[in-house]
C-alpha cells in the first residue's frame, strides 16, 4: 500500500490539490485520518480520483458521479446503465447542437467571404439575435 500526501495523490490524476479538497468537501473523496500534521492516501484513493476525473470527462455531474460511486459497492448494474443511457441521450442532443450550430457559421462565412457588399452576415445575424 503506498501512503502518499495530498500534493502527491493530486499529481498522481493531474489535479491540484485544492480540487482533491474540493471533491472531499462534496463527499467525492474520503477525508483521512491525519498521522500528525499531514493525511495520507493509499491506492484506493488514487483510483477514486482518477475514477471521478475520468467520469467528469465523459460529462457526469458530481451528483451523477456521487451515485456511481454508492452503486459501483451495491452492483445495481440496472440504475448504472439507466445513468449512463441518460448521459449519452444528453451528450447526443448536446452534438446536435453543435452541428446545427457549425452548419449556421459554416453558412454564415460562406456568405461573408463571398461578397464585401454591405453588412457583414456574421454581425448581422448575431446583431438580429440570431442563432438560436
Amino acid at each position: 500500500m503506498t501512503a502518499l500526501t495530498i500534493a502527491r495523490l493530486a499529481a498522481s490524476a493531474g489535479v491540484g490539490v485544492e480540487t482533491v479538497r474540493f471533491y472531499q468537501r462534496k463527499g467525492l473523496m474520503p477525508v483521512p485520518a491525519s498521522s500528525g500534521a499531514v493525511r495520507h492516501y493509499d491506492d484506493d484513493d488514487v483510483q477514486r480520483l482518477r475514477f471521478i476525473r475520468a467520469a467528469q470527462r465523459a460529462g457526469f455531474s458530481l451528483k451523477e458521479i456521487a451515485e456511481l460511486t454508492e452503486l459501483d459497492a451495491s452492483d445495481d448494474r440496472t440504475r448504472v446503465q439507466a445513468i449512463t443511457r441518460a448521459r449519452l441521450a444528453a451528450l447526443d442532443a448536446e452534438m446536435a447542437e453543435l452541428a446545427a450550430a457549425r452548419g449556421l457559421l459554416s453558412g454564415l462565412l460562406h456568405e461573408c467571404t463571398g461578397t464585401a457588399a454591405g453588412p457583414c452576415p456574421i454581425i448581422a445575424t448575431f446583431a438580429a439575435g440570431g442563432c438560436h
